[in-house]
């Protein structure tokens, strides 16, 4: 038997400076899902590629060769309006599932880890540092996070977006840098796939979550939201890869016809 994953994350805002002001969006739709609407298909830089209509990482890619890791992480996925990610009809028809594995033991601060070397294990990876760095509602936490769980040439401490994202979150906020007391966003990992495999030690897995938000003043909202990173298997066990983040995943409703249509399979790990 299996059970779907439930884990808890703090997820990443758009940088305070986007024309999508907090004032704006609140009228638009409330706190709770501004927390997570103006981050979603994947991080801070998705936002700016919805402003501006290119990918961060197009410019580098018209200039110079890419390795295939570069170009995998680089191909575009379909894109998707906000409304597809939120509660939306449910579709009737069928998708496939991708078992993920447990973890078997707790790594550098605090990261579930001892995934086994698949692509599965890579997406379980993932889904285990994001839960770790975001529900910590700490940009201390997160930066410790990935300074532990990023390969050389990966994301740093200052670039990363899940570093990034949450403190333009807590600042968009009014809140200290440490807001674990104010502000919960709990995520559930219900839908994913992976965009693809360059050898046995690199993968790209993509995660869609529904994404729970609740303030100390606010009713909980809901709304799904996409992550993919680079994965690399280093020294026995899944990291994140150097080289840009990779092109957004679709934030789409889980069970809705445009998540199935997109590719995504339902997560489910085996009972323990």
């Amino acid at each position: 038997m299996f059970h779907r994953t439930r884990h808890v994350y703090q997820t990443r805002l758009a940088d305070p400076d986007t024309e999508w002001t907090r004032m704006r969006l609140q009228a638009l739709l409330g706190v709770a899902v501004v927390v997570v609407l103006a981050l979603m298909a994947g991080g801070v830089w998705s936002v700016v590629s919805m402003r501006t209509g290119s990918s961060p990482n197009n410019d580098a890619a018209s200039t110079s060769p890419q390795s295939a890791q570069d170009q995998l992480a680089d191909k575009q996925l379909p894109e998707a309006p906000l409304e597809a990610a939120q509660p939306g009809t449910l579709s009737s028809g069928e998708t496939g599932t991708l078992e993920m594995p447990a973890p078997m033991e707790v790594g550098e601060v605090g990261v579930a880890t001892g995934y086994p070397h698949t692509p599965e294990g890579a997406l379980a990876q993932l889904a285990a540092i994001d839960t770790t760095a975001l529900s910590s509602a700490s940009v201390r936490v997160a930066q410790d996070v990935i300074s532990q769980w990023a390969a050389p040439g990966g994301p740093t401490a200052e670039s990363w977006s899940g570093v990034q994202g949450l403190a333009a979150l807590l600042e968009s906020a009014g809140m200290s840098s440490d807001a674990q007391n104010t502000i919960t966003i709990a995520v559930e990992p219900k839908m994913g796939f992976i965009k693809g495999t360059v050898g046995d030690h690199f993968v790209i897995p993509c995660i869609d979550f529904i994404i729970t938000a609740t303030t100390a003043t606010g009713q909980p909202q809901q709304v799904a939201a996409a992550d993919c990173q680079r994965m690399v298997w280093q020294e026995g066990r899944w990291v994140i890869g150097e080289g840009d983040e990779p092109a957004p995943a679709p934030s789409l409703w889980p069970g809705s016809q445009a998540s199935f249509d997109a590719g995504y399979q339902w997560l489910e790990v085996p009972q323990t």
